[in-house]
């Protein structure tokens, strides 16, 4: 099993700052929200409770910087509102740099390329020597929808499971839908779809199942810090992998 954790980070490297069009404020204010805030925490929390430890996968960069989650290429959806791999947009559509097509291009050889070759070697690993991996891609998301969402409309349950017909099985969709159940209620791709898989396996290799948990905020965080429900969400993230880990024995 590897939890990653992908959107944590608030770090920005000076360089990268530097080619931002926000004052300190308003740049405060976009990581405030764009950050997963504590699920690196959660993910370590949820590790230490496990009978068999995960590994755990972290992107020590803010999104801002690169997100790893995105395709390198125009097939990638969230082009469409600036929020490529390299994002040029904030989360209400203004500018947030503007730089050319090389520079961006320096930003994924530097990040992205080093990033998924990284975790493509961690999967790698385990998956030839026991045949499977399972990758539980750690989010969170805000309670109210922002404007470069794709599916602001949609609910926005206590847990969206973010699925993908290719790597995600019915068996772990259940499974994960039972061990969250008691952290309210659950929708699938909703309002946020598919999971996290490294680019060398996707679409090609079903062996590397993957499952996303995107935890609205409210329900684990109280004004940015550890809410009375945080214990409980890593239990129930644990209580996940070792359901996973039986299984598969």
């Amino acid at each position: 099993m590897i939890i990653h954790v992908p959107h944590a980070s608030t770090n920005i490297p000076d360089h990268i700052a530097q080619q931002f069009l926000l004052s300190a404020q308003e740049l405060q204010q976009e990581l405030d929200l764009m950050t997963d805030g504590l699920t690196d925490q959660l993910a370590a929390l949820a590790s230490q409770r496990t009978r068999v430890k995960p590994w755990i996968f972290e992107n020590k960069l803010s999104r801002l910087v690169f997100d790893p989650e995105r395709f390198p290429d125009d097939t990638e959806v969230m082009n469409q509102v600036g929020m490529g791999v390299v994002y040029s947009k904030t989360s209400d559509q203004k500018p947030l740099r503007d730089i050319p097509e090389s520079e961006s291009q320096e930003i994924i050889n530097a990040y992205f390329k080093p990033y998924s070759l990284a975790l493509e070697r961690l999967v790698t690993e385990p998956l030839e020597a026991l045949g499977h991996v399972v990758i539980i891609d750690l989010h969170s998301y805000p309670v109210v929808a922002s404007d470069y969402e794709l599916y602001k409309e949609s609910a926005r349950p206590a847990v969206c499971l973010g699925v993908d017909e290719f790597h995600t099985s019915e068996a772990l969709v259940a499974l994960a839908a039972r061990e969250l159940s008691g952290l309210g209620d659950i929708d699938i791709n909703t309002p946020f779809v598919g999971t996290y898989v490294p680019l060398e396996f996707y679409g090609r290799d079903a062996r590397v199942q993957s499952i996303m948990l995107e935890l609205r905020r409210d329900t684990f965080l109280t004004a940015g810090v550890p809410g009375p429900s945080f214990e409980k969400t890593a239990l129930a993230i644990s209580q996940l992998i070792d359901g996973l880990s039986s299984a598969s024995q």
